[in-house]
């Protein structure tokens, strides 16, 4: 019956905010906080009589799935000849400025968490590593913002998420000591798992472009089915580098960049699939975190968790964006502007569900970790999607002066 109350919930709220999702926004209030509210309100700390088990598959896969799609999507929307031209500004913000947000964020977590051990403090850097633009999704669509902007932004949330994800994975065998590479070689497990996932994804990607570009020009493809085939691409890209030891979520977005650069007509096509059932699974994601993930871990924040929250979304984002420039021709304000808009959502959300999956749900220890976790990822979907509009509203008349 409880199962049943929460589909007839996720049914009308999304029935409900499609009705009024235009005027919401103009409002600064976006898809992911409404999800998120309900998810609440369905909740024990809501209607709802009995939580919801965080480790159940049903909730896995449907955050794999989530994860794979927004991925692949994102990838396909970057344009490659810019990013091309403008590599130098993500790689920054991903092989400088995540490192030393990931350091500031475990050293910071040694004070905070006294108690804990540094593995479980690593592990909530690692989990708030990863961005994710769909909560700053104004920042990422606006026109007004310049594009290399734009770009850099979507690059940095695509790729951070593929890179910190085997790092995840290596910490969690060295908690479990369940495999070799944990205790040894981890350096090269994270290397194999990064190169064979881009050079798999980008080989199904091009390939897979190539053979439904043909078919479509050939009239093979019924239309329906322009849509759906390359997000099937996207699952069998993961699948494909997995199978090789490689990264499946770096695979899936290889996948999305090569396919989007190599046909503009699939471009559209994976656009289109998106900004409806992509948007869909995104928002069912926020609800689940909402329904399982606060009500799992409220009774665990305390003043120095919210200062730690507010610590991550700000300083240990912002100042390392800032640094990793250099001396890069960037201004302060556009700095400041990347490094306010690293918002936490899908990735992290995913990285909570797959850290308790693999500690078989032995996570009662180490709850203020988890606990940690969750408050931040709250606080970025209020704040970053409070902000975003505004905020790239204020910056598009500022690039104009």
């Amino acid at each position: 019956m409880h199962e049943h109350l929460t589909i007839l919930g996720i049914s009308l709220i999304i029935l409900i905010y499609g009705f009024f999702s235009a005027l919401l926004s103009r409002k600064n209030i976006s898809g992911p906080m409404v999800f998120t509210a309900v998810g609440v309100l369905l909740s024990p700390l809501g209607i709802g009589k009995e939580l919801i088990n965080v480790n159940a598959q049903s909730i896995q896969i449907m955050a794999e799935i989530t994860l794979v799609i927004v991925l692949f999507s994102d990838a396909a929307a970057l344009n490659l000849t810019q990013l091309k031209n403008n590599w130098r500004l993500p790689a920054r913000l991903l092989f400088v400025a995540l490192p030393i947000t990931i350091v500031f964020a475990t050293m910071a977590g040694t004070l905070f968490f006294p108690n804990e051990s540094i593995y479980y403090i690593l592990l909530l850097a690692l989990i708030l590593a990863p961005t994710d633009a769909a909560l700053g999704k104004v920042v990422v669509s606006d026109k007004r913002i310049p594009s290399v902007v734009r770009n850099t932004i979507n690059v940095e949330s695509g790729l951070n998420d593929g890179i910190v994800f085997p790092i995840l994975l290596t910490l969690l065998a060295m908690i479990t000591s369940e495999a070799q590479h944990a205790q040894s070689g981890w350096m090269m497990y994270i290397a194999k798992q990064i190169f064979i996932g881009g050079v798999a994804g980008a080989f199904v990607g091009w390939f897979g472009a190539i053979l439904m570009q043909k078919s479509i020009q050939k009239q093979w493809m019924e239309h329906q089915y322009t849509n759906l085939a390359p997000i099937a691409l996207a699952f069998f890209s993961y699948y494909f580098a997995e199978h090789f030891s490689g990264n499946g979520y770096i695979a899936a977005f290889f996948s999305g960049l090569l396919l989007g650069n190599t046909s503009s007509q699939l471009k559209e096509h994976v656009e289109e699939f998106a900004e409806s059932e992509g948007e869909f699974l995104i928002m069912v994601s926020f609800l689940i975190f909402g329904l399982v993930f606060i009500p799992m871990s409220i009774e665990y924040w305390s003043f120095k968790v919210l200062l730690y929250a507010i610590l991550s979304l700000t300083l240990f984002r912002m100042l390392p964006v800032v640094l990793g420039f250099g001396k890069m021709d960037i201004d302060t304000k556009t700095r400041l502007f990347y490094g306010w808009f690293g918002p936490r959502g899908i990735a992290s959300i995913l990285y909570i569900l797959v850290a308790i999956h693999q500690l078989d749900g032995d996570i009662s220890a180490h709850m203020e970790v988890f606990a940690t976790a969750s408050l931040t990822i709250l606080l970025s979907i209020i704040l970053h999607g409070l902000s975003a509009q505004p905020l790239a509203i204020l910056y598009s008349r500022y690039t104009k002066a």
